[in-house]
C-alpha cells in the first residue's frame, strides 16, 4: 500500500519531467505491418504430438507432405505422435524487403500436449488478400514445460505454443511507394484536441512555414512538397523527432482482479466526505449427536445447533477531502483511513458514483 502510494505521489513529476518525440504520439498514415498467417505441421515431438483419431487433419497434412516428397503412404497405419497441426503467425514489418527475416508465432490447433522440442516444417504465410508473403520453418522455442505420470501431471506455462525468433523469411514485398506521396495524415494515438494543436505548431516552427494543418482530435494533414525536403522519407525522418508535451486526460484505471490503481496528475475530487468501516459476519454449525440410553429402544438424533452473529468494526471514521484536491493529497487522505487497495477502489466507485470524482473512471 505504501508503494503504491509513493509511485502516484511521483505521477505529477515524472508526466512533467519534459516532453515526448512525436514518433511516440503518431502514426504515419500507410506506414504500417500486415498480418500472415500460415497453416503447418511441427515435426520430432517427444511422444506429445496430436491424437490423429481425433485430428484426422493433421494425418491428411502429413500424407500430402510425404507424397509430395516421393513417399507413398496410401493405404498404410501411419498414425505417429510427434506432430502436431499448428496455425503459424507473423506481423510483415513496414518495407520489409526480399530476403529479411521475421519473428513467428507457432500455435497448436489439434490435442497435442506439447511442442516442446519440434521443428516447424516450411510453412507459407498468406496475407489478407491472399497472396504468399514469407516462408516460416525452424525450431519451435516452448514457453512452457509439462512433467506427468501414471496418476498426475503439471503443467507450468503454455507448452501448445512458442515462437521461432527470425523463422520466416520474406518472399515478397508490399506495394507501397512512400516517395510518391505529396501529402500525408498523422493519426494520434492518443486523440486530443489539444495535442493535435500542438503537434501543428511545432511542426510548422520546424520548417518555418505552414506545412501541417490540424484536421480533428485525431488527425493533423502534412503537406510534403511544402517541406521542400529532398525526398518523404527526408521529410519524416525530420518530423518524427519533434517533441511536444502532449495534453493528458483525467483518467482512473482500476483493475479489479489484481487491485492496481492508476490515476493521472490530472484527477481532481471535490469536497467530499469518506467513511469506510465493515461488517463481520459469522454462521457457526456445531450439530449435537443425541442417543438413547443403553438397553433402551429407540434411535440416534442429530440436533442441529447454529451459532450466528454479526461484528461491526470500529472503522477508520470519517475523513473529509477539501475542494479541488490534488492526486497526492488524495492518496494521503485515504492511506491516513488505512484502507487497502481494494477497499480504496471501493472508495473511488462511490466517489464517482457521487458526482465528486472529476475524471473519467475506467474499471477493467
Amino acid at each position: 500500500m505504501r508503494l503504491l502510494a509513493f509511485l502516484l505521489m511521483l505521477l505529477p513529476g515524472i508526466a512533467s519531467a519534459g516532453t515526448i518525440r512525436l514518433k511516440d504520439l503518431v502514426d504515419f498514415d500507410g506506414v504500417r505491418g500486415n498480418d500472415l498467417v500460415g497453416y503447418g505441421l511441427v515435426v520430432g515431438l517427444n511422444g506429445t504430438g496430436d491424437g490423429l483419431r481425433n485430428s484426422p487433419f493433421t494425418e491428411e497434412t502429413m500424407s500430402n507432405i510425404l507424397e509430395r516428397l516421393g513417399v507413398n503412404v496410401n493405404g498404410e497405419d501411419f498414425r505417429p505422435k510427434n506432430v502436431a497441426a499448428v496455425l503459424v503467425t507473423a506481423s510483415l514489418p513496414p518495407f520489409a524487403r526480399v530476403g529479411g527475416q521475421i519473428d513467428v508465432t507457432v500455435s497448436a490447433i489439434g490435442d497435442s500436449d506439447s511442442l516442446l522440442g519440434g521443428t516447424l516444417v516450411m510453412t507459407p504465410l498468406n496475407a489478407a488478400d491472399g497472396q504468399i508473403y514469407a516462408v516460416a520453418q525452424g525450431t519451435v522455442l516452448a514457453g512452457g514445460a509439462v512433467a506427468q505420470g501414471e496418476a498426475a501431471s503439471v503443467v507450468r506455462g503454455v507448452p501448445t505454443s512458442g515462437v521461432i525468433p527470425s523463422g520466416a523469411r520474406v518472399e515478397r514485398e508490399t506495394d507501397f511507394d512512400l516517395s510518391a506521396l505529396t501529402e500525408m495524415r498523422l493519426a494520434l494515438r492518443e486523440p486530443d484536441f489539444t495535442t493535435a494543436s500542438r503537434i501543428e505548431t511545432a511542426i510548422n516552427r520546424e520548417f518555418n512555414r505552414a506545412v501541417a494543418v490540424m484536421r480533428d482530435s485525431g488527425t493533423v494533414e502534412l503537406n510534403i512538397a511544402a517541406t521542400q525536403s529532398v525526398s518523404t522519407a527526408h521529410a519524416l525522418g525530420r518530423i518524427e523527432n519533434i517533441l511536444v508535451e502532449p495534453e493528458t486526460k483525467a483518467r482512473v484505471v482500476v483493475d479489479q482482479r489484481s487491485g492496481t490503481i492508476v490515476m493521472g496528475q490530472e484527477v481532481r475530487i471535490s469536497r467530499v466526505a469518506v467513511s469506510q468501516g465493515n461488517l463481520t459476519l459469522t454462521v457457526e454449525e456445531t450439530p449435537i449427536a443425541v442417543q438413547p440410553n443403553p438397553f433402551a429402544r429407540g434411535e440416534t438424533v442429530v440436533v442441529p445447533r447454529t451459532v450466528a452473529g454479526i461484528e461491526e468494526d470500529e472503522g477508520t471514521g470519517l475523513a473529509e477531502i477539501p475542494e479541488a484536491t490534488t492526486l497526492s493529497e488524495v492518496v494521503a487522505g485515504l492511506n491516513a483511513l488505512g484502507v487497502s487497495p481494494r477497499d480504496m477502489i471501493d472508495i473511488l466507485k462511490t466517489i464517482k458514483a457521487a458526482g465528486a470524482l472529476h475524471a473519467e473512471f475506467l474499471v477493467r
